[in-house]
C-alpha cells in the first residue's frame, strides 16, 4: 500500500487563510479553510488501498468545524509538524511518515486544493509507481503534489524557498539534483486569496468549500464567479 501524506494547518481563526481577508473576517477565513480541509480529507479517504497520514500543526480544539475534524480523523496516523521553517516542516514530514511506514511510497498533498479527487490521487499513485517521483505544479508558481518513492529523497525541499512564484521551478530543479525525474500531473490551482477562493469554488458546486465561500459573499453563476 502506498502513503497518503496530508500536510495542514487547523483551521483557526486568525491564523488559517488570513489572506482572505478581506472580503472575509477571520472566523469566516477559518471556516473557509475547515471547508477545504473536510473536501480533502474525504478525498484521500475515499482514494483505494492507502494509508491516510496528517502531518499537523495548531490545535484542532481551537478551529472552526473542530469536532467534525476530529470525526473525519478517525483512524489517521497524526504525527506533528517539527522544524523552524515550512521547508523543514515538510522535510520532516516525509521523514516521520518514512519512519512510520518504511518502504512504502508517499504521495504527499496539501489542504489548498479542495477539487483533488479521488481520480487524480490515484493516477499520481500509479505514476509513483512507474517513475519513482511525481510532482504537481500549481498555477501561482508552486507546487501542490509531491510523490516520491523513496521519502528520504524530501531532503532536497530544505535548500527550497517556500512561498514563492519560482517554489516550483526551484524543487524540480533541487529533485532532479538528486538524480529524480518526477512525472507531472496536471496543473492544479492552490487556494491562496479571494480570486483563487472563488474561481476554486466556481468549479465545485454543492461541496463544503463552494457553499462557504459563497457564504462569505461569493456569488457563483453558471460554475463561474461573478
Amino acid at each position: 500500500m502506498n502513503v497518503l501524506l496530508l500536510v495542514a494547518k487547523a483551521p483557526v481563526p486568525g491564523l488559517a487563510k488570513t489572506r482572505l481577508c478581506p472580503p472575509a473576517d477571520p472566523t469566516q477565513a477559518a471556516r473557509v479553510a475547515a471547508a477545504s480541509l473536510l473536501d480533502t480529507l474525504a478525498a484521500v479517504r475515499a482514494t483505494a488501498s492507502t494509508i491516510p497520514v496528517l502531518a499537523h500543526t495548531g490545535r484542532f480544539a481551537d478551529a472552526e468545524y473542530g469536532a467534525e475534524l476530529t470525526a473525519a480523523l478517525a483512524g489517521w496516523h497524526l504525527l506533528p509538524q517539527r522544524g523552524g521553517t515550512f521547508a523543514d516542516r515538510l522535510a520532516n514530514a516525509h521523514a516521520d511518515t518514512a519512519a512510520a511506514f518504511p518502504g512504502r511510497p508517499v504521495l504527499q498533498i496539501g489542504m489548498d486544493t479542495p477539487q483533488i479527487r479521488p481520480a487524480l490521487l490515484t493516477t499520481a499513485l500509479e505514476l509513483l509507481a512507474e517513475h519513482g517521483a511525481v510532482f504537481g505544479p500549481a498555477l501561482d508558481g508552486g507546487w501542490w503534489a509531491l510523490g516520491l518513492r523513496e521519502p528520504t529523497y524530501a531532503s532536497a525541499l530544505r535548500d527550497v524557498p517556500m512561498s514563492t512564484d519560482d517554489t516550483g521551478r526551484r524543487t524540480l530543479a533541487a529533485l532532479r539534483g538528486h538524480g529524480l525525474h518526477p512525472a507531472i500531473l496536471p496543473v492544479q490551482r492552490d487556494v491562496d486569496d479571494w480570486p483563487s477562493a472563488l474561481a476554486v469554488a466556481a468549479d465545485l458546486p454543492g461541496t463544503r468549500f463552494a457553499d462557504a465561500v459563497v457564504s462569505v459573499g461569493g456569488q457563483l453563476v453558471s460554475g463561474r464567479p461573478r
